[in-house]
């Protein structure tokens, strides 16, 4: 807020500069899926792999291939089974210059 009370629009010149990694890892375009067995989904990355990460400790369990980048969200659905599938949009970004496509693919949770 500015003295006079008025928001201000942030730019991207205002922000500070991105720390140096240094382990790895990288920008993330998309939100994060939380399944209530402790798993965290993530596909945001400049890759076309949707990754699973333990909600606990942070280590990777799983990477499946994406026909496609995927800088999106994952979702999930249980069928009237109990089958629980993740769900990812896969459509890649002409920006990021990343794989693109037109895909929606499911992964089925064991």
């Amino acid at each position: 807020m500015t003295s006079a009370g008025k928001c201000r629009s942030a730019r991207t010149q205002n922000f500070r500069p991105r720390p140096k990694r240094a382990t790895g890892g990288s920008l993330n375009f998309g939100g994060s899926l939380t399944t209530a067995g402790g798993l965290v989904f993530i596909s945001a990355a400049g890759d076309s792999t949707l990754r699973a990460f333990d909600v606990e400790t942070g280590k990777l369990l799983w990477g499946g291939d994406l026909p496609a980048s995927a800088q999106a969200t994952p979702m999930t659905y249980r069928t009237q089974s109990g089958k629980q599938f993740v769900v990812i949009a896969a459509g890649g970004h002409s920006a990021l210059r990343t794989k693109m496509g037109d895909y929606v693919v499911a992964f089925a949770l064991p």
